[in-house]
């Protein structure tokens, strides 16, 4: 299976006392990067969330969020923590007596104190299993998800291969005609513009230029890289970062033809190359 370095999931889950909300995004990235986004009562599940993560995925900047919602207030009463209120005004005296001109607390300053609402008090005891289920179910649907969208790159990728390869077998056979008529009429150039040069020693620097720009071996050497991009393509996995080199070595083969070649039609060909790789290129970037 190939994976996409893009991909989305969210779950909720109802649990005692409210309901726990999951949720996952990524883009493209060199590494691993994980950030979190979790509300205070969760962060004791960040480390063992981070390791579930890291066996997952190998790459990618990855936005998680994890939030617990309280089910009180949805039409009861809501009451305050007499307990916590009462340490809120011995606080509030005892630093006033020390600072006499502190500010006082505030009524939304009270309101926004941890705990001051009775229901706030959550067992992370209870929600931790039940968080870790919630992120292991959203995980299954993020891999579906960058899977859907990693075998959609792979398949523009597999099209540009093919058209790659066939200009590889369209322009092969063609060569070794282009090459000699050009031969034939470099040497013919040489004995016009020195009639006294021995034929021989033309013949050697005519075959001393063709070995110079023969294309051959970079034919070849294309044709080997192709098979093992479709090879890597076929195993799957964390295959983004073998396939960037790839393109590398596809491109460089695609340069080296281009500068050797005094042929129009290998010149051409060359061009084409370059942009079918670098269109196959573009893809391999979001590639996990």
């Amino acid at each position: 299976m190939i994976y996409s370095m893009t991909g989305y999931a969210a779950r909720t889950r109802s649990v005692k006392g409210g309901t726990l909300h999951f949720e996952l995004k990524s883009v493209n990235s060199r590494y691993l990067d994980v950030v979190f986004r979790v509300s205070d009562e969760l962060r004791v599940a960040e480390a063992a969330l981070r390791e579930l993560l890291a066996n997952r995925i190998s790459r990618g900047k990855i936005e998680c969020r994890v939030s617990f919602v309280s089910a009180a207030g949805g039409g009861q009463q809501v009451g305050l923590n007499n307990e916590v209120l009462e340490r809120l005004r011995c606080f509030d005296e005892q630093v006033r007596r020390s600072l006499p001109l502190a500010a006082p607390l505030s009524v939304s300053d009270v309101l926004r104190w941890p705990g001051i609402f009775g229901e706030d008090v959550i067992d992370v005891a209870t929600l931790m299993p039940a968080c870790l289920a919630l992120a292991a179910e959203s995980l299954d649907d993020f891999a579906a998800s960058r899977a859907r969208e990693g075998e959609k790159l792979a398949a523009v990728i597999r099209e540009r291969l093919a058209r790659t390869r066939l200009l590889v077998h369209e322009v092969a056979p063609r060569i070794p005609a282009a090459q000699a008529a050009f031969n034939d009429k470099l040497r013919q150039r040489l004995l016009d513009a020195v009639q006294v040069v021995d034929d021989e020693r033309i013949r050697q620097e005519v075959a001393v230029f063709a070995a110079r720009i023969d294309v051959a071996e970079e034919l070849a050497r294309l044709a080997t890289h192709l098979d093992e991009v479709e090879r890597v393509l076929a195993a799957g996995g964390a295959t983004g970062k073998r396939l960037d080199f790839l393109m590398q070595e596809l491109n460089r083969e695609a340069n080296t033809l281009g500068s050797k070649s005094l042929v129009a039609e290998v010149s051409q060909t060359a061009i084409e190359f370059k942009l079918l790789i670098e269109q196959m290129r573009e893809q391999v970037q979001n590639l996990e």
